[in-house]
């Protein structure tokens, strides 16, 4: 029982506070004004609780209170015109591109662009004689009471969310760890795919290292907080420790060895894996125990000669370093001794997220050539249409629900439109069994139950799960539809209609203003040279750093890569004529994390003190090499590099100074090369 209760996730945990708080709010309000009044003040809730997500209070409530008020806002607009079609479309157009255009914020202000279509598909819902005074009094009062309720419920769970947000970073870098593992173990035919999987991975730990970062880095200083601060930052840090460790493997492609040492790597991957994944489930509560298959299995005999000669020692010791810090993971989850931290806690509030909301942002995106402005005009047409077809179709006594069809399936790329598509009609047409399933024989009490119940669902599983969110806001609006005007029965026919109309006009505006993946790319490669460039001047700064600067410079660099990766893995979704060349774009990606990774080794390397900082050759080489790369990642500067440099004879234990020169001479030369293909892409997206 006790496992059970440990597993819950933030979502799901969320989905039910909000489910709760909604039911109380309902229930003190019918006690206190009556059903009607009480039907309102819940809409009020269910508006402010749609920013309610984890985290903290201090980040939380600027969001709630928005956020119900653009709801109320919104609904009162829609009251106001209720009896006047031609504007209520207009509206309905305006409303849509306004709420879009807040998404110039980023994903953070998702529900501020969702609330005025919850807030239409609620309003129009009401009968047309709804008194707007004691209706915005109500919401006013419903709103203002879930605020309480939130900020009640975050503060008492917030270290829960902390915990639960680095359980989800263990959990993402252990999918990374498999599917490096799997692109090890791959065919030469099926490498391309393993490496995109690889790079999509790489952008879902970004995100979810940073919303850690959000939760854990502003957490109050104590015992239990430093121990979770050091838990994400050796996480962070074994990122590239990954990175590093996988280094000179093309060296060993043509050596007869070479495959059962890559079979022993990958095997040595998935059993980290399995051990960040222990260390996930001891951090939520929950001790499982490693099964004996996953045992670290012995690495291969090493060669007299070839590479391996010298890399297979060398590779031992990397997943030797790998295992040492997956383990001390492993013991900060469970609840081991605290360490010193390398940053001051003021120092790693730097790395939490701003909450700030600029005009600026907004303002930047007056442009055509901007995503969020097309996303906004798009949506603003295709709601408007959609509202106009439902006045005219035969069955058009709820035309929210086309309007609200069409909102929640059409996104801002045509991936995520596709995906909200299938799995809108899917999640309807089980929700209205659901519904179906009810009215066998109706019970207002019930009902209301499974009303507040689906708030919840549909709340939680928005960002996890949307196939049950869909499911939820179908059994939401047959419900709420039914108990505002109970005469009119459970119109399931009609929804189901509106949902494949919806989906299908969704599909269909998707190609109005379209936001290709190409016209972004060369904004998000000219945004990931800067970041590389930083973060080499940081890597290669003499005496070394391990500051809060280069740690900042090394996440910038890895979440410029990460929205590439995301860019690559929507573009593949799209209409061939308008691909960005994918083989060029995945051949950036890599050579750019090949020199994360050269960079990375190159700073461990130094941090450790093994070399002498202030010997002449390696204070030459540094600049050297940092020349190099500031040249060779601009596209506009970088030149063929000459032939790779030969790498030491010598194990790296025995000197590590030869493998540092070369490494460093190393970089340059990937550096020109990932600033030649930077060229080439720009110039193959400007051809196409």
């Amino acid at each position: 029982m006790k496992a059970w209760l440990a597993r819950p996730s933030a979502h799901v945990i969320s989905g039910a506070t909000v489910a709760l708080g909604v039911a109380l709010i309902h229930l003190g309000a019918v006690a206190l004004a009556g059903p009607a009044p009480a039907a309102w003040a819940t809409s009020g809730a269910i508006f402010a609780s749609l920013a309610d997500q984890p985290g903290t209070p201090a980040r939380a409530w600027r969001r709630i209170v928005a956020t119900g008020l653009i709801g109320i806002a919104s609904a009162l607009l829609v009251l106001l015109l209720a009896a006047h079609p031609v504007a209520l479309g207009m509206v309905i157009a305006v409303l849509a591109f306004g709420s879009t255009l807040t998404l110039a914020w980023g994903p953070r202000a998702g529900p501020m662009s969702f609330v005025p279509v919850l807030a239409m598909v609620f309003t129009m819902a009401l009968p047309h004689d709804t008194p707007p005074l004691p209706w915005l009094a109500a919401h006013l009062a419903g709103a203002a009471a879930y605020l309480a309720w939130a900020l009640l419920c975050l503060g008492l769970l917030r270290r829960r969310y902390a915990t639960l947000a680095l359980a989800n970073a263990l959990q993402a870098m252990a999918e990374l760890l498999r599917r490096r593992a799997a692109l090890l173990a791959a065919t030469t035919e099926d490498g391309d795919a393993f490496q995109r999987a690889w790079v999509v991975q790489e952008g879902v730990l970004a995100e979810r290292l940073q919303a850690a970062r959000d939760q854990v880095f502003s957490a109050p200083d104590d015992a239990r907080s430093r121990r979770e601060a050091a838990l994400l930052l050796r996480l962070i840090d074994l990122r590239d420790l990954l990175l590093a460790g996988l280094l000179d493997l093309d060296r060993i492609a043509d050596d007869p060895a070479g495959p059962a040492w890559r079979a022993w790597l990958a095997q040595a991957l998935q059993q980290l894996a399995a051990q960040l994944q222990a260390s996930r489930e001891a951090l939520r509560g929950v001790h499982p125990e490693l099964s004996s298959a996953d045992a670290a299995a012995p690495p291969p005999p090493v060669p007299t000669e070839g590479a391996l000669a010298v890399l297979g020692p060398a590779l031992q010791g990397r997943v030797t370093l790998l295992g040492a810090e997956s383990r001390r993971i492993g013991e900060l989850a469970a609840g081991g001794a605290e360490e010193d931290l390398p940053l001051a806690r003021a120092e790693l509030r730097r790395f939490v997220a701003p909450e700030q909301w600029p005009l600026a942002s907004l303002r930047a995106q007056f442009t055509l050539a901007s995503p969020v402005l097309r996303h906004a005009l798009r949506a603003a047409l295709a709601l408007g249409g959609a509202y106009a077809l439902a006045l005219a179709l035969p069955w058009a006594s709820h035309p929210q629900w086309l309007v609200l069809s069409v909102a929640v399936v059409l996104r801002g790329n045509l991936e995520q439109t596709l995906a909200r598509r299938n799995q809108r009609v899917g999640g309807t047409l089980l929700g209205c069994l659901l519904v179906l399933a009810l009215a066998w024989r109706p019970s207002t009490p019930l009902m209301t139950v499974m009303f507040l119940a689906a708030v919840g669902i549909a709340h939680g599983f928005a960002l996890e799960r949307y196939l049950l969110t869909a499911v939820a806001a179908t059994v939401m609006s047959l419900l709420q539809a039914h108990l505002a005007q109970p005469a009119l029965g459970f119109p399931v026919a009609e929804r189901l209609a509106d949902t494949l109309l919806g989906a299908l006009l969704a599909w269909g505006f998707s190609f109005v203003l379209p936001s290709w993946e190409r016209r972004a790319l060369p904004r998000h490669l000219s945004r990931a040279g800067t970041a590389l460039r930083d973060y080499a001047r940081h890597a290669l700064a003499d005496p070394p750093e391990d500051s809060s600067a280069q740690r900042i410079a090394r996440r910038q660099a890895y979440e410029a890569l990460g929205a590439i990766g995301v860019a690559l893995q929507r573009a593949a979704a799209e209409p061939a004529r308008v691909r960005p060349p994918l083989a060029e774009l995945t051949r950036f990606l890599d050579l750019a994390q090949r020199l994360m990774a050269l960079l990375s080794m190159i700073r461990l390397v130094r941090s450790r003190g093994r070399v002498e900082a202030s010997d002449p050759a390696l204070q030459a080489a540094l600049r050297d090499a940092e020349a190099a790369l500031q040249q060779g990642l601009d596209p506009k500067a970088a030149v063929e590099p000459g032939p790779p440099p030969r790498p030491p004879a010598s194990l790296p234990e025995a000197d590590p100074l030869p493998w540092l020169l070369w490494r460093l001479q190393l970089a340059g030369r990937v550096a020109a090369q990932t600033g030649l293909a930077a060229r080439d892409l720009h110039r193959a997206l400007k051809q196409a």
